[in-house]
């Protein structure tokens, strides 16, 4: 039986923290692939990877096009690539910026949305401005389970905050609550499809 083994999650301003807690929380056995879209500053561009590698159980590689991604695993965009999914591998888009940013927290959501939402899971974590808020409603529209930080637990609330203007996500959870909930979520079975209206 399939499982929810798709974990996408996008931040921006105070997200490497934040990052570096989730991946020292999520267990060896995680039977999810992990997708991570950060507004990279300079000063994580290049170690990233290594950041929460060794901070945690699961290894993490900036993706590379065309990989196929495993559980168990995870996935950084890198610097100025939008990070796509399509089918069982890793796309690297070269389109435009999306809300100022490249990579950009949408296009990853769309892709999963168009791809495997009933095998999804879409997280909106700190940040600023809007970014993720239009990925993520197109996730739940076709059948994913959303999830946004609690703006007040946030170190920048306005990202998660915009995200609740456009939807009503599944969970809204402080950053502490999320490695139970994702370790319950990826567990689930997969849902249904849900046909996208147009």
């Amino acid at each position: 039986m399939a499982h929810r083994d798709i974990l996408a999650i996008g931040t921006s301003a105070g997200g490497f923290e934040a990052l570096r807690f989730l991946a020292s929380e999520f267990p060896p056995d995680l039977p999810a692939s992990v997708f991570v879209v950060i507004h990279l500053s300079s000063q994580f561009r290049s170690t990233l990877d290594a950041i929460l590698t060794q901070g945690g159980r699961l290894p993490a590689s900036f993706a590379k096009d065309g990989e196929t991604f495993e559980r168990g695993h995870i996935y950084i965009a890198p610097p100025e690539r939008h990070l796509l999914v399509e089918s069982e591998r890793l796309r690297l888009g070269w389109g435009p910026r999306e809300n100022h940013a490249k990579p950009a927290l949408d296009p990853l959501f769309r892709s999963c949305a168009l791809c495997c939402a009933p095998r999804a899971i879409g997280a909106v974590l700190t940040g600023t401005l809007g970014d993720g808020a239009a990925g993520l409603l197109a996730l739940k529209q076709c059948g994913a389970i959303t999830v946004v930080q609690d703006p007040s637990d946030a170190a920048f609330p306005e990202m998660p905050t915009t995200a609740l203007t456009r939807l009503e996500p599944d969970h809204v959870v402080g950053l502490s609550g999320m490695p139970a909930l994702f370790d319950e979520l990826v567990r689930r079975p997969a849902g249904q499809p849900t046909p996208v209206r147009v």
